[in-house]
């Protein structure tokens, strides 16, 4: 039976970190869900669409990985995509508490899904999103730590009109 596990996240914007975890956790199982939050809580920088298109792009449209919007419970969107695992990746030990309540509220609420845990390799352990947003909001070289395309969309987004960042130009 082909072994399928789920990645979530809102990967806004997908790093190579995240791609980094993505790409090894696939020498594991043989498909791959990237499941994309849609959180009402937050407002992202890109949309639903946008993200799940980037995440394409970065992983170059690799036949294993099946990329997904979902809303609500991952355990509930794990069972919807026939996952019975469910992979995480930790990048400093700040992660581990919160990570590790989620998998055992995870495991309450659904038994059977595992949850893997997976460190990031060392040239991509400090990236997040959050950073990288903000080192592209202030125009700072981000080209090594996204795929072409995302920088690019990153570019484009801080560029618009509507940004209000000023590289170099601190606002109140």
């Amino acid at each position: 039976m082909p072994k399928l596990a789920l990645y979530a996240g809102s990967f806004d914007p997908i790093t190579n970190g995240h791609a980094d975890l993505i790409r090894r956790s696939l020498k594991f199982v043989d498909r791959l869900v990237v499941g994309v939050a849609v959180n009402v809580a937050k407002q992202p920088l890109f949309s639903v669409e946008e993200r799940i298109l980037l995440i394409r792009a970065a992983l170059q449209d690799d036949p294993r990985v099946d990329v997904r919007a979902f809303s609500g419970l991952v355990v509930d969107f794990a069972r919807v995509a026939g996952a019975n695992v469910v992979i995480r990746g930790l990048r400093a030990v700040a992660d581990f508490e919160y990570e590790y309540q989620m998998a055992l509220m995870n495991r309450h609420l659904a038994p059977l899904l595992e949850t893997m845990f997976m460190v990031p390799s060392l040239e991509v352990s400090y990236l997040s999103a959050s950073l990288v947003r903000e080192v592209a909001r202030f125009g700072g070289d981000i080209d090594a730590l996204v795929h072409p395309a995302v920088a690019q969309a990153l570019r484009d987004k801080y560029q618009s009109p509507s940004s209000t960042a000023t590289p170099g130009r601190i606002t109140p």
